[in-house]
């Protein structure tokens, strides 16, 4: 695709080193399978005035496994069109964002809780809606009135409204329950 947009200058940042040091022939290729991309590779790097590779660690290559993840799910059609994908960055990760109370006034989980004690859904959903409702309930524990997530570790976390966790994070943003514990042991003492 960089040589169709007729690209001189090109920087592969990539997460497998291996693969890295093959396609600058550093490495040996000992995978007979592989050694027809890497020779491909080779061959489009020579068509670049300027190529550069640069190892980045996949724990720091966020970024490219989202957009990968938003590739695997996106149906290409058979042309040679690419849509443009417009990203930008937020400048705080997605758990700092504000709260917003629910529109209907009942907590995110009223549905499944709802489920588990009366074996009722909501008024007016659809067959697919309450088979997701019956799923999601699986993953449930309710003791009297308290609603719990089951983890896959067997833990239980405690499921709470809008207003229970807005005042949970700003005690723990706040460092009323306590300073430098692990996840843990600040699960607990929250719970």
């Amino acid at each position: 695709m960089a040589l169709d947009m007729d690209i001189n200058e090109l920087l592969v940042i990539g997460d497998y080193d291996l693969l890295i040091h093959q396609v600058q022939g550093e490495w040996a290729t000992k995978n007979d399978k592989i050694l027809p991309y890497i020779n491909l590779a080779q061959r489009f790097c020579k068509r670049f005035k300027k190529i550069e590779f640069r190892h980045t660690p996949r724990a720091q290559n966020e970024f490219a496994d989202v957009l990968a993840t938003i590739s695997s799910m996106v149906q290409h059609p058979e042309s040679s069109h690419i849509d443009l994908l417009e990203i930008s960055l937020k400048e705080k990760h997605a758990y700092y964002s504000y709260m917003e109370g629910e529109p209907d006034g009942k907590p995110w989980y009223n549905d499944i809780k709802m489920y588990l004690e009366k074996r009722e859904y909501p008024e007016g959903i659809t067959s697919s809606q309450k088979k997701t409702i019956r799923r999601m309930a699986n993953g449930f524990f309710l003791n009297k009135e308290i609603l719990y997530k089951r983890t896959p570790d067997f833990g239980l976390l405690r499921c709470v409204d809008v207003v229970k966790a807005t005042k949970l994070l700003e005690e723990v943003h706040a460092g009323t329950c306590g300073p430098h514990m692990n996840g843990f042991l600040l699960t607990k003492k929250i719970l």
